[in-house]
């Protein structure tokens, strides 16, 4: 079958090995948030809790520099330095579905100089204004999926990625998918029993499928498709697709 490998990554706790979004807490006076600001958090309102972190940063002297600097910080997981420079051959289309932020994602792929290794980033919109606050907007708004938050919904945008490529006359011989979340598990969903997903060891989307019998081959209410690819380091993501080449 002929085509490029569509690799498909999440960014916090996958491609990174913390959660940018709260490393940049360590910004904040004395590393702590006050409590008005933590009785924002929602686990399906995050980016609007994630405003008011970056607002309450802003007025507290944080600057564009002190992003830059906790970002770049932040190290790869353990494997995914050595998988990023195997992604350099034309054989593979790389993009990133996150619900991170622009800014932080580009950051962190500028200093790490694989910009050009990644097709496109698909995450929630942000820039810094004019007072130099960074402000973070939905990716998009969806009603549809209940497995996503309302913000940003993977599946949806995993496919819509591959029909897009697919009217530019690009079709994938294989799709993988590289996640740790619950949110991983939408777009795992609705891939094909040629496709792979890989979920990390002992992250959230691991137990979440181990919870529903998918790793052991149970049978499960889910229709998952794709065959499944467990790692804790990029080497084994990296060993799949060496065979996948073959």
């Amino acid at each position: 079958m002929s085509g490029p490998i569509l690799v498909a990554f999440d960014f916090d706790h996958t491609i990174i090995d913390e959660n940018s979004d709260l490393s940049v807490i360590k910004l904040a006076p004395d590393g702590e948030l006050p409590e008005e600001i933590q009785a924002k958090y929602s686990d399906n309102g995050w980016t609007n809790y994630m405003g008011a972190i970056f607002e309450y940063l802003h007025k507290n002297g944080t600057t564009k520099d002190d992003f830059a600097k906790c970002i770049n910080d932040i190290p790869f997981t353990s494997g995914f330095a050595e998988l990023f420079q195997y992604l350099r051959d034309d054989c593979f289309e790389v993009i990133i579905i996150s619900d991170s932020n622009m800014k932080f994602i580009e950051l962190f792929l500028e200093n790490a100089e694989i910009s050009n290794i990644v097709y496109a980033v698909y995450t929630n919109p942000a820039h810094f204004d004019n007072s130099g606050c960074l402000r973070i907007q939905y990716y998009h708004e969806q009603d549809w999926c209940d497995l996503s938050t309302v913000n940003l919904c993977k599946g949806h945008i995993l496919q819509e990625h591959i029909k897009q490529r697919d009217r530019d006359g690009i079709r994938f011989r294989h799709v993988v998918y590289v996640g740790d979340g619950y949110n991983d598990l939408c777009p795992a969903l609705t891939m094909k029993q040629h496709d792979y997903i890989c979920p990390r060891k002992d992250f959230k989307l691991w137990r979440e499928m181990k919870r529903l019998g998918i790793l052991d081959g149970e049978a499960s209410e889910l229709d998952l498709k794709a065959k499944i690819v467990e790692w804790d380091s990029g080497i084994q993501i990296l060993d799949l697709l060496k065979t996948l080449q073959k």
